[in-house]
């Protein structure tokens, strides 16, 4: 399938797209939730500029993927620096959206909304980790290399993180 969409075949890049970009939104959604969408679209475009250089299997693409994604979230989270928005609760009166934000929406479960605080409440090295091995559904040794860790500091990361998560999510009702 990758070979194909390397050598131009619409039909096996649409394949692709929809083998990872559920997982993709799933992953940009926590980290950077007011616009994953655009990242998820900057991200698909930069794969399309650099498949047919692309070398590696498709776990490895799945890898790449992940890897423009996460450098797609530092440049977001670095131009948030430079340029800070204001607070919606300081926009004027009337000036809201007609329509509720679609992730808003699909995040209205109680329980969905819980985890998300949860691992919002990470650190962000954690979190990172967190989002890369469970929605990313990447193992070990491709979050190492993602995020620049040995697989051993990955593996003590998140389970520290999940445990973590776990404890939050006991004290406030959510399981048991």
């Amino acid at each position: 399938m990758l070979a194909a969409a390397q050598g131009g075949s619409e039909a096996a890049f649409a394949r692709l797209w929809r083998d990872g970009n559920q997982a993709l939104l799933r992953y940009l959604r926590v980290a950077l939730p007011d616009c994953a969408e655009d990242i998820a679209a900057e991200t698909w475009l930069q794969v399309v500029r650099g498949l047919a250089a692309f070398r590696g299997d498709e776990q490895a693409w799945r890898s790449w993927l992940f890897t423009i994604a996460r450098r797609r979230t530092l440049d977001e989270h670095r131009r948030r620096g430079r340029h800070p928005e204001a607070p919606y609760a300081e926009l004027p009166p009337g000036s809201e959206p007609a329509a509720a934000d679609a992730s808003v929406l699909a995040l209205s479960n109680v329980a969905l909304a819980e985890l998300v605080q949860a691992v919002h409440e990470l650190p962000a090295q954690q979190a990172e980790i967190v989002l890369l091995r469970v929605l990313a559904d990447l193992d070990n040794e491709t979050v190492a290399r993602i995020v620049g860790r040995s697989p051993g500091a990955v593996r003590i990361a998140a389970h520290r993180a999940l445990r973590r998560m776990a404890q939050t999510l006991v004290a406030r009702g959510v399981t048991r």
